[in-house]
């Protein structure tokens, strides 16, 4: 939520279009929690499962996150409320997530017959995922230095964790649960900004752009974070 306050600065500040802002809010408050964010912490608390745990619970309040505020920064630029709402209605995740509720409350199990294919489906996402990605960088000239790109790397990479760490102290939370929030905020820009950018076509190079150079500057950020979290919370 603070991070979201801050994205919202950020883009009053640089005084960006539309379509740039909601670039820039959704980078700075959306990680990317799963194909980067997971593999990470098994490999870090191997050892200690409550680091997974915690990484899990970021991991799902980022998907609802994405699919909410995301969504709504991304169709606002170009739709009315009622057509936004629409568009809500329409979106996969909402009706497995209504359909998963209720196969958890009923206690119902899907059969194999079903299982195999979904885990199938679910395999592949990042892959197909990580392949749109590739097509929408093979043609675009490149800009770093793009003031949308420069304020969501210093609010993801930078401001995302030294907000943490206060908010870490501020609760006075500490140990393994310390660690892990700590590294969880750190992770680069969600891969799924850009997916969502690019279907509902709201600067999806932009979008492109934002993903490649915060992941790659990652590899700096999250392994100093991650050295920091060993000093700081051991």
């Amino acid at each position: 939520l603070v991070m979201i306050l801050i994205g919202n600065l950020f883009a009053k500040v640089l005084n960006l279009q539309k379509g740039e802002s909601a670039a820039l809010k959704n980078s700075i408050s959306l990680m990317n929690s799963g194909n980067y964010g997971l593999p990470v912490s098994q490999l870090i608390f191997s050892q200690n499962p409550i680091g997974v745990a915690v990484q899990i619970f970021v991991l799902i309040f980022q998907n609802l996150l994405t699919y909410s505020y995301g969504m709504y920064n991304l169709l606002s630029t170009t739709k009315s409320l009622k057509d936004i709402v629409i568009s809500f209605l329409k979106l996969p995740v909402f009706h497995a997530l209504i359909l998963g509720i209720i196969f958890q409350v009923g206690h119902i199990k899907l059969s194999q017959v079903f299982l195999i294919p979904i885990h199938q489906i679910s395999d592949s996402f990042a892959p197909i995922a990580l392949i749109l990605l590739g097509a929408q960088l093979a043609h675009i000239k490149l800009k770093l230095l793009h003031r949308a790109i420069m304020g969501s790397l210093i609010g993801r990479l930078i401001i995302g964790p030294l907000t943490a760490l206060g908010l870490i102290y501020l609760f006075h939370i500490d140990g393994v649960i310390a660690q892990s929030l700590f590294i969880a905020s750190a992770f680069p820009t969600s891969r799924n900004t850009s997916t969502i950018a690019f279907e509902y076509d709201v600067e999806p190079e932009l979008h492109a752009q934002i993903v490649l150079f915060s992941t790659l500057l990652s590899s700096v950020t999250v392994s100093i974070v991650i050295y920091f979290s060993y000093i700081l919370f051991t």
